[in-house]
């Protein structure tokens, strides 16, 4: 219990500290305005009794002759007990002090201090720690023959705040209980906001999740119900190639395709949502965070899979492979049990025209793409791919205006991956029927042109540009598949070497892939 009232005491503490300084500022004021009231009230009041004394003719007379400065004591200290005046003086007009209450003070020198009495002006002041009416004592002829003191000791601090009226001081009384209240209720209700946590708890936290979030391998990002980032760690800056100030921006503030932009605002949903950024390939999952108030934003994060994908792709690469020779041996098994057959018929002149026919129609084959195909590797799949094809019944052919030559290592990558993906995908699109699928590459004016057209049903318009967009069907992404990730590869590689890859309906769909020759 100790420890959950630490932070109240704290908060209390520094809570009456600032009353208590609250306070003495209205203490201070409240003594100054009571000095202020003090020496106008008293001022006047002591010049008035020094102005009695100055005018009394009894006085007068006494200050004329020297052999009657005798009779000044009792109409001073008359004027002094009447008036409650702590001192009445008379003194000379060099201001030797003929008549005072202090003994010691009488034939001493009265202090002046910034008074005009002794030019003839009646003067109120403060001289020393008293307030002091200094006037004038005129004679017959209208020389100053005297002046009289009147003084009142001044309060001290705590006398002035004493003195403060009665409603000032009430004041103070009712701003202490308030004050003392209400920081018990502001260290309340700071606890309760805090869920209970100490100060200390919360720095460890704050430092803790500080640790946590630049430290581990997976992009952070935390957004408000504004999509405005709240969050974002270094592993996530640097997937989502974000600058420095991301912290408080609007998604729509950056560059983001349209399929980042719906997985971070929550139009796409599902688990482990694939995204291209920059040449990588991202897997992002986004979390509502919705306390006990409501929806108050949104956490997602990210991992990138550009290397898995790479890796998935040679996988296929070996895959088509394997697929390539065992659609070979299926072939050759096919045509040897064709032979075979032949044989025990005793049909030797069909068997001679059989193997001429099939010889004849691989290495027809062969030497087409050889001769227009100059780069081995475009080459090798196009080869690669015609097995594959024969064994889903499906013809592949080269149009007769493909003329490629070889080409450097980086683009002949570029095409192997873009052919490669158009193909599979017109033999997905294929898959079950009957038909065929062309392909024409040419080469000009510093790009290479690659046309994949099938007999197929075709690409609906609607959704010409949202196959590239997004990589993936909504039907896939729910199940987990990646079925469109091949079209979204080929539009990547495409657009980072400055080209562009199109789709349109001519008797089934055909995708036109511009490469340049140098990247831009």
């Amino acid at each position: 219990m100790a420890g959950r009232s630490s932070l109240a005491r704290q908060l209390l503490g520094w809570q009456v500290v600032i009353v208590a300084a609250l306070l003495g500022a209205v203490a201070v004021f409240s003594a100054i305005q009571s000095n202020a009231a003090f020496q106008a009230t008293e001022g006047r009041r002591m010049l008035s009794v020094a102005e009695d004394v100055a005018a009394t003719a009894g006085v007068r007379a006494a200050l004329a002759d020297p052999l009657r400065y005798h009779q000044l004591p009792p109409f001073a200290e008359s004027a002094r007990s009447l008036s409650g005046a702590t001192a009445v003086v008379v003194a000379l007009p060099d201001l030797r002090v003929l008549t005072s209450p202090d003994p010691s003070q009488v034939g001493g020198r009265l202090p002046l201090g910034a008074s005009t009495a002794g030019s003839g002006r009646s003067w109120v002041g403060e001289v020393g720690d008293d307030l002091v009416a200094h006037v004038p004592v005129i004679g017959d002829d209208g020389a100053v023959i005297g002046v009289v003191a009147a003084e009142q000791g001044t309060p001290t601090f705590l006398a002035g705040v004493a003195n403060s009226p009665g409603e000032a001081l009430l004041i103070l009384g009712v701003a202490t209980v308030l004050g003392v209240v209400g920081s018990l209720l502001v260290a309340r209700r700071v606890k309760r906001q805090t869920l209970g946590l100490e100060p200390a708890e919360i720095v460890g936290l704050v430092e803790h999740r500080e640790a946590m979030l630049h430290g581990i391998k997976e992009g952070v990002l935390g957004l408000d119900q504004q999509q405005r980032f709240t969050l974002v760690n270094d592993h996530a800056r640097e997937l989502l190639s974000l600058p420095g100030d991301a912290v408080g921006r609007a998604v729509t503030d950056f560059e983001f395709n349209e399929r980042v932009l719906d997985v971070l605002t929550g139009r796409s949903e599902g688990a482990d949502q694939i995204v291209l950024r920059r040449g990588r390939v991202l897997i992002m999952n986004r979390m509502p965070i919705e306390p006990r108030d409501g929806a108050v934003g949104s956490v997602v994060t990210l991992r990138d899979r550009t290397e898995i994908v790479a890796l998935h792709h040679e996988l296929d690469v070996n895959r088509t492979v394997t697929d390539t020779l065992r659609a070979q041996a299926h072939e050759f098994s096919n045509r040897l049990h064709t032979i075979a057959g032949l044989i025990e018929l005793g049909e030797y002149d069909e068997v001679r025209r059989y193997v001429d026919r099939v010889s004849h129609t691989r290495e027809t084959w062969h030497a087409e793409v050889s001769s227009r195909i100059g780069d081995p590797a475009v080459a090798a799949l196009l080869i690669a791919k015609a097995s594959l094809a024969a064994e889903q019944n499906v013809g592949l052919r080269l149009a007769a205006a493909s003329r490629l030559g070889e080409v450097d290592e980086r683009l002949s990558l570029d095409l192997v991956t873009v052919l490669g993906n158009l193909v599979d995908n017109a033999l997905e699109a294929l898959r079950g029927k009957q038909g065929w699928i062309e392909v024409a590459v040419s080469q000009g004016d510093g790009e290479v042109l690659v046309v994949v057209r099938d007999s197929g049903p075709g690409v609906a318009p609607e959704i010409a540009e949202e196959v590239f967009r997004h990589g993936f069907t909504t039907k896939a992404a729910r199940e987990g598949g990646q079925r469109g990730l091949g079209l979204a590869l080929t539009r990547q590689t495409c657009v980072r070497r400055r080209g562009s890859v199109q789709v349109h309906n001519d008797q089934g769909a055909v995708f036109t892939a511009r490469l340049p020759e140098v990247p831009g």
